[in-house]
């Protein structure tokens, strides 16, 4: 993974000294066909020096898969994720679903997964952005004085904040949806309205830098919207 991020990086680095090197004026006159005007070198300078990494956050009880697919999902794309924990260890994960005949979601065990730092270890300007996962983690960590300090963190700095299904009960906690226009998983809905949010059922929304989703049945408007908000 670490090779692969080297690479990347390599090859902005490269993009960037090639449009240096091509800002003369050519011998027949004009800019050369790849060359950048200052205002583009410093924005690619920009995303260069910017942070690759973003912060998951989930515990035991958390979903798997939501978990997993944010893991996957952004090293697909590049990025650099890390999974937080309260503790640094191996943390046992379910997988909620639905079931005919039930009036609220399944549990079943689903795939271990390894926190690779604590929360207590993570400082927000080593991160471009945090996303708190779902599944029944949330509930105690929304207890944990750490993380919501974390949380707002992130805001203070204006770092994309990111939230799927009951992760949404993490930034209540912090009392970073008072204001804002969000959505979560339906259970959880009291918890923002009680907080001062405006809870809206639809798959994704994206208020500004902070961008929830209903469930990982909303990854794809999820990341879409995630991804955006990075490139932003």
């Amino acid at each position: 993974m670490r090779v692969l991020m080297k690479a990347a990086a390599d090859k902005q680095r490269a993009a960037i000294a090639a449009a240096r090197g091509g800002s003369k004026t050519n011998v027949g006159g004009g800019r050369p066909p790849h060359s950048l005007d200052s205002t583009a070198m410093l924005a690619m300078e920009a995303r260069l020096a910017m942070s690759r990494k973003i912060l998951l956050v989930t515990g035991d009880g958390g979903d798997s898969y939501e978990t997993l697919y944010a893991y996957h999902r952004f090293l697909e794309a590049g990025w650099e994720p890390i999974i937080a924990a309260p503790a640094r260890r191996r943390l046992h994960m379910l997988i909620q679903d639905v079931e005919p005949g039930w009036d609220t979601y399944t549990e079943r065990a689903g795939h271990s997964v390894d926190a690779q730092v604590a929360i207590t270890a993570v400082a927000a300007k080593e991160f471009a952005a945090v996303v708190i996962l779902g599944g029944r983690a949330p509930e105690y960590l929304r207890n944990d004085a750490s993380l919501l300090s974390l949380a707002r963190e992130f805001a203070a700095q204006d770092k994309c904040i990111c939230a799927i299904g009951h992760g949404i009960q993490v930034l209540t906690a912090a009392g970073l949806t008072k204001g804002r226009t969000v959505t979560c998983h339906e259970h959880v809905q009291v918890d923002v309205e009680r907080d001062g949010g405006h809870y809206v059922s639809k798959p994704a929304v994206r208020d500004g830098k902070l961008i929830t989703a209903e469930s990982w049945t909303a990854h794809p408007e999820f990341y879409r919207e995630i991804f955006r908000c990075l490139e932003d």
